[in-house]
């Protein structure tokens, strides 16, 4: 039986964290086969980005050309996009038949830029029309939105359906980024998937009280498309991911002195 077929078009993150080398890690474990167009070189770590080396767009074109040519997919995942200039290259090299799980990566883990500014109105505009599902966090959320949002699940719910207005298909909105009014962490997370004239899903999971969080991102994603690819339900596959990403911090193997990895 062939293996669901994932391209993640994403940067390479040097620590194994996050980016390509989480997103192969999370669709290998759910018995997906990933392929990679690498869109920018990182140096970092589980303390954060030391330097950031773009490829170029046309590179980046032709790695999804030959992977969609000969072996084909299932569904692709995005995730790092640091200019307007990939983003248009990327968006004009996909192909319209194939699921497309935009994670709109805007920042590391500990903080580091990672889309120039000048690629928001890019990716708001040409690819986020194209998802079948998007899925970010809170403070990705509001950068796309241009506005706070209150982590309460009735205004993640309202600026979810405002995200969806920007013409993808659904949007998971995570709350794992939400602080309480007192500045300190809920013990319940809250996830909210919109669609089109669907009622709105919540996904609650318990706070895992840990620092072992790089990559949960990419992770959520890539699973995804995972499910997706494995002809899953949208909502069986964001149910599934939401459940993988849980166990993975759980098991998570405390490398290094930051943000360390999960165990996928």
């Amino acid at each position: 039986m062939r293996s669901a077929r994932v391209l993640i078009i994403a940067g390479s993150d040097s620590g194994g964290g996050a980016g390509i080398q989480g997103d192969l890690k999370t669709v290998q474990a759910l018995g997906g086969y990933g392929m990679t167009a690498i869109t920018a070189l990182t140096a970092q770590n589980t303390l954060g980005v030391s330097d950031i080396y773009p490829v170029p767009p046309t590179f980046i074109v032709e790695q999804m050309r030959m992977c969609l040519d000969d072996i084909g997919a299932d569904a692709i995942k995005t995730g790092m996009l640091h200019s307007a200039e990939v983003i248009e290259a990327i968006v004009n090299a996909l192909p319209a038949n194939v699921p497309l799980v935009v994670d709109p990566v805007m920042m590391a883990k500990g903080g580091a830029p990672l889309l120039a500014e000048a690629a928001l109105h890019a990716l708001k505009s040409l690819l986020i029309p194209m998802a079948t599902i998007i899925t970010p966090n809170l403070p990705e959320a509001e950068l796309l939105l241009g506005r706070t949002i209150d982590p309460s699940p009735e205004s993640m719910e309202i600026a979810a359906q405002q995200l969806l207005a920007l013409g993808c298909s659904a949007v998971l909105l995570k709350g794992g980024h939400a602080l309480l009014e007192n500045g300190s962490a809920p013990t319940t997370l809250t996830d909210i998937l919109v669609m089109r004239d669907v009622v709105p899903i919540a996904l609650t999971a318990p706070r895992i009280n840990t620092r072992h969080t790089h990559g949960t991102g990419c992770a959520f994603a890539s699973a995804i498309a995972t499910g997706i690819a494995q002809k899953l339900s949208l909502q069986d596959a964001v149910r599934r991911a939401h459940g993988y990403v849980q166990e993975a911090i759980a098991r998570a193997p405390g490398l290094g002195s930051g943000h360390g990895p999960l165990g996928h």
